[in-house]
């Protein structure tokens, strides 16, 4: 039963990697200065925002606009 459940949640995990490399705007992304740019590759490949915020010394808010701007969705 628990083999099940993770083995969904990793479906879940690899699935929402897919969509936020599938609309990312690459271009944009590799235009960054790099702190903002390999905290953008971290949110996109493990989904957390919070840590991808903290990598790229931003705030959560200014973070999400980043992420915007990008064209990464914020997939839960």
């Amino acid at each position: 039963m628990h083999v099940d459940k993770a083995k969904e949640w990793a479906e879940a995990e690899e699935e929402a990697r897919e969509v936020r490399r599938r609309h990312a705007d690459w271009d944009y992304i590799e235009a960054q200065p790099p702190r903002i740019r390999e905290a953008l590759k971290y949110y996109i490949e493990t989904g957390d925002i919070r840590r991808a915020a903290l990598l790229a010394g931003m705030d959560l808010e200014d973070f999400r606009e980043l992420l915007r701007r990008a064209h990464v969705p914020v997939v839960v």
